[in-house]
């Protein structure tokens, strides 16, 4: 059981951190081929973290090439459900015994707040192993009703090896996401963590032979998306790719496909997403709240974040009021403070990103009613005040492309037909909210709604039973709940004809 963050002196601890920068294939820590390192920067500092191996073509040839062996031996493939779930329970675990480990790692490495990165994502990481582990000895096949003259059975069979190539905001949940799924249905993996974040795969891979998965069959690949990412989309025998990432990147994963094998893509490509108050909003303060924390948790690095706040111009001040209270309760500071509620951009590059929205809005028309300024330069991170937009258009850059920050856009409305107008004016299709005190208003509000996850009078709730994915060009399938097994499984029929003497 970990300790409670703010019982813990995080600084004192890394000063005796273990980092690995290599890269773990068939069961043991190696450098890339190539002996290539990149640079792991502490995004609060700009110091250097680790020296982390650079994967390359020769990598991925002998990561796949040991997952494809592991596979067709069966030393995980063919174990009984019931074997596997034992071995994933004592892995779910072994991320609960290291939990303070793992979150010191990707504070370090990503630049959330450690109370976030130890209550939030260890704990979600270790429930994800355990709950598709305790799933996979309870789904059953299926007997067709073909009638007397045959027998049709409808199996499901591990699709093979898969890679999983994983973001930089949620490293090792949005990794177990894709490991829970798939090692419970008996495949083979390569995950590929972003470069921008890759320690705690590193670490979690060698916990998972620790529990007892054979060697060989999960392996860890840091790498350079242009390089490793892109081998391991390209390889032949490679028979699903499981992505989280940009839309950009993910229409790469496609074309990738099409020039190789034809392998399975699954895709989940952030959003835009839209969080509507209608005028008979049942709780004003609630809603505004939930708003704040629904944009600038995890510094508004999120794919579901409700970055478009599209509100009844009657309640406007008022929310506005309140979640800017929130955003000045949340002002940016040491992640290894256990009182810190936003911590840093993960990178130069994302800080950059995010000032250059702030400053296109502005220049667009938009009014900043609080934030939208770099602050803690003295430190060398990249941080960023929580911002709020006002009068913002639906045309305008910042309501239609996603920032990935702590930035929110304000538009208003006055009936309702227009706010779900507004709302499905984007390509993305992530998630959505609805407040309403009407609940016939909020279920066809939420049916109008072109988004993968809607919530009504609240924002962001969550639970592994329930699918998580989008529409349009927020990607394809679906992570979590029992559905995320149809990514990782092949259905296969068998007939046997029954006809004959």
């Amino acid at each position: 059981m970990a300790a409670k963050p703010d019982t813990i002196n995080w600084h004192s601890r890394v000063s005796n951190l273990a980092i690995r920068g290599q890269a773990f294939i068939d069961g043991r820590y190696v450098d890339a081929a190539s002996g290539a390192t990149f640079d792991s920067i502490n995004p609060a500092t700009g110091k250097l973290l680790a020296k982390i191996a650079s994967c390359d073509q020769t990598d991925v040839e002998r990561a796949v090439a040991n997952a494809r062996k592991e596979f067709e031996q069966g030393s995980w493939s063919r174990l009984a459900p019931r074997q596997r779930k034992q071995t994933l329970l004592r892995f779910a675990d072994l991320i609960r015994k290291n939990a303070e480990e793992l979150a010191l790692l990707e504070s370090l490495d990503m630049g959330k707040p450690v109370s976030d990165a130890l209550g939030v994502d260890m704990s979600a990481a270790a429930n994800c192993i355990q709950w598709f582990a305790e799933a996979v000895d309870k789904i059953y096949d299926q007997v067709a009703p073909t009638g007397d003259a045959a027998l049709a059975l409808i199996t499901r069979e591990p699709v093979g090896v898969v890679a999983a190539i994983v973001p930089w905001n949620f490293p090792l949940l949005m990794a177990s996401w894709k490991l829970g799924p798939a090692l419970a249905a008996g495949n083979s993996i390569v995950l590929k963590p972003s470069e921008k974040s890759p320690l705690t795969a590193i670490r979690a891979a060698e916990l998972a032979v620790e529990a007892g998965i054979p060697a060989g069959v999960l392996n860890v690949l840091p790498g350079l998306g242009a390089t490793a990412g892109k081998a391991l989309a390209l390889h032949m025998d490679v028979d699903c790719v499981a992505f989280t990432g940009s839309t950009r990147t993910g229409k790469m994963m496609l074309e990738y496909s099409g020039q190789s094998n034809m392998k399975r893509v699954w895709l989940e490509c952030g959003g835009k997403s839209p969080n509507i108050l209608l005028a008979d909003c049942p709780d004003v303060e609630r809603a505004a709240t939930a708003a704040a924390y629904g944009i600038f948790f995890n510094q508004g690095e999120m794919c579901s974040a409700g970055s478009r706040l599209i509100i009844h111009e009657s309640l406007k001040d008022r929310v506005l009021e309140r979640i800017a209270e929130v955003g000045r309760s949340m002002a940016p500071g040491d992640p290894l403070d256990p009182k810190t509620r936003l911590g840093a951009m993960v990178d130069r590059a994302q800080l950059d990103t995010v000032l250059r929205y702030i400053d296109t809005g502005r220049r667009e028309g938009a009014r900043i009613a609080f934030g939208g300024e770099q602050v803690r330069q003295e430190s060398g991170g990249y941080f960023v005040q929580p911002t709020i937009f006002d009068g913002v258009k639906q045309s305008m850059t910042i309501a239609r492309e996603e920032i990935f920050g702590p930035v929110l856009s304000t538009i208003t409305f006055r009936q309702t037909a227009e706010a779900v107008a507004i709302a499905n004016d984007v390509s993305y299709g992530l998630a959505a909210a609805v407040w309403t005190r009407d609940i016939t208003t909020g279920h066809r509000v939420a049916r109008a709604l072109r988004a993968g996850t809607v919530y009504v009078n609240c924002y962001d709730a969550d639970d592994i039973t329930v699918p998580f994915g989008g529409f349009k060009q927020s990607g394809n399938g679906r992570d979590k709940s029992l559905h995320a097994f149809d990514k990782y499984t092949e259905l296969k029929t068998t007939w046997i004809d029954l006809s004959g003497p």
